[in-house]
């Protein structure tokens, strides 16, 4: 007597396999592609930074390779304030052409921005302008400022023993330490220190501080020392006119720019 054979069960779940094989696999390409994408996002190093401004805080998270104007755009998205009119200071003023790595920004550095909207930097520095035109065309006219006789005697005393080395025909960025070792006009010594963080130039002296905020001084003149051409003299113009200038004797050469740049801003010329 033959015996009937019965149909295979097994086949159906191979079709089975081969759904979950389908779908394991569909679930592995979703898979592989999220984190695709987030290896992407990593291939920048980014640093954190604290932007202050205008007495407001901001965080902002920016590649370290991107470059002084990159952080300016930045800046610039954050506050409003449009990238001419920024005076942006880590250190001194932070230079535009260079990357927030090679300037040694690290997470939590904070970062100071000066700037105000373009209808009151028009209003403060018109009379700036104007002044330092006056200023420049009356220093065609007379003889060269160390002749004069009321910085000779200044002069003549010598180079202090204590100033700071001078590199003549360098720039350089202002140092961590007050500028120190100079005279004033009175033949006493003198210190400059930038606080970039309040916008003042602190000026030193054996009796008191004077801390001068930066947007009050309207100008800086200043001059090579004849024969120590390596050093300056240096005025900065706290008033309205020449009669309020403060002399400063003896600055070494290579910060007279990063002097100028800090408290006058190159924002100002806009």
């Amino acid at each position: 007597m033959e015996t009937e054979a019965k149909p295979k069960e097994a086949e159906p779940l191979v079709e089975d396999a081969e759904a979950t094989s389908h779908t394991d696999a569909g679930n592995a390409t979703t898979q592989d592609s999220s984190i695709s994408n987030g290896d992407d996002a990593d291939d920048k190093e980014m640093v954190d930074l604290k932007i202050i401004w205008n007495k407001n805080k901001y965080d902002l998270k920016i590649p370290v390779d991107s470059t002084g104007a990159k952080l300016k755009e930045s800046i610039h998205s954050l506050t409003g304030l449009p990238p001419a009119m920024q005076k942006v200071m880590y250190k001194g003023l932070l230079p535009e052409d260079k990357t927030l790595r090679e300037i040694k920004i690290t997470n939590g550095a904070k970062i100071m921005v000066v700037g105000s909207t373009i209808n009151d930097v028009l209003a403060v520095n018109t009379p700036k302008e104007v002044v330092q035109q006056e200023v420049k065309a009356e220093e065609n006219k007379k003889e060269p400022l160390c002749r004069q006789k009321q910085h000779r005697k200044v002069l003549d005393k010598g180079k202090p023993d204590d100033i700071m080395p001078a590199i003549k025909g360098t720039k350089e960025r202002l140092p961590t330490v007050p500028l120190s070792g100079m005279f004033n006009k009175s033949g006493g010594k003198v210190r400059l220190t930038f606080k970039l963080e309040q916008d003042q130039l602190w000026i030193g002296t054996k009796e008191r501080t004077e801390k001068v905020p930066m947007g009050s001084i309207k100008n800086v003149v200043s001059e090579p020392i004849e024969d120590h051409e390596d050093y300056h003299m240096m005025a900065f113009q706290l008033g309205p006119t020449e009669a309020s200038q403060y002399w400063v004797y003896w600055v070494p050469a290579q910060f007279v720019d990063a002097i100028k740049d800090t408290v006058l801003g190159k924002w100002q010329y806009f």
